[in-house]
């Protein structure tokens, strides 16, 4: 039996929640409704969804403190695509930072969040599956280096603790499930900034540049993330898990 994708609406106006329901189920997706936060953590404690429409703008927990709680924890990466009844560039911005994937302004035609949301799904499988690391309590270790995905702390050898940003943070766990694998400069794009990407042409080379620094690289020669010529970058070395919690 085909696989149908699973949409979760996370929206605390009713009207807006029904009328999207309809027609994605038209379209022949699977749909999942909840009204706050509280409704979304009782669903996904007991299922697993493809992606998370996330409205920011809702009363108790918004859309930004859910997000951050999902890319935290266990659901870490499945697809957020956020909602907002403010065409503000620092929601978007803010929205990407905690780590969603695209985001759209009401009001919006159900065409367009439709078009996004299989755009989103394609680019979930643009690569071979992933070593299945996204649960919290694992401890990420490469080279010298080590990354805690709950606390989101990288720690050098000595165990000191050295600051990511969200940007950056999300980049490394890209490389990180997918290692000594090549990744096109437009998968990486793709995978940590989402369609908003196309706004910002150098930004994947800025941020791998970034990211090289904080794991204190030779610039000319790196160690951890290679460069392979006209085809993007590579985590150039083998990644072990070790479970941290349970």
């Amino acid at each position: 039996m085909d696989h149908i994708d699973h949409v979760l609406i996370v929206d605390d106006d009713r009207d807006i929640r029904e009328l999207v329901s309809g027609y994605l189920k038209r379209n022949g997706l699977r749909v999942t409704l909840a009204a706050d936060g509280r409704q979304m953590r009782s669903f996904l404690e007991r299922d697993r969804v493809d992606l998370i429409v996330l409205d920011i703008m809702m009363p108790g927990d918004d859309g930004l403190v859910l997000c951050r709680e999902l890319r935290a924890g266990r659901h870490a990466a499945t697809p957020v695509l956020m909602l907002t009844a403010r065409n503000d560039e620092m929601d978007r911005i803010l929205g990407l930072e905690m780590g969603a994937d695209d985001y759209l302004a009401k009001p919006f035609a159900a065409r367009e969040l439709l078009a996004r949301i299989k755009a989103i799904l394609r680019r979930a499988r643009m690569l071979p599956p992933n070593l299945q690391i996204s649960e919290a309590g694992h401890l990420l270790s490469f080279g010298s280096w080590r990354l805690d995905t709950v606390a989101r702390h990288l720690l050098d050898q000595d165990g000191t603790a050295v600051a990511l940003s969200g940007a950056e943070y999300r980049l490394l766990r890209v490389f990180l499930d997918h290692p000594q694998r090549v990744l096109s400069r437009d998968q990486l794009l793709n995978l940590t900034q989402g369609r908003e990407a196309e706004l910002f042409e150098r930004s994947v080379d800025l941020l791998v540049s970034r990211l090289r620094q904080r794991l204190r690289d030779d610039a000319r020669e790196p160690g951890h993330i290679k460069t392979v010529r006209n085809e993007g970058y590579v985590l150039a070395m083998p990644v072990e898990i070790t479970r941290t919690r349970p």
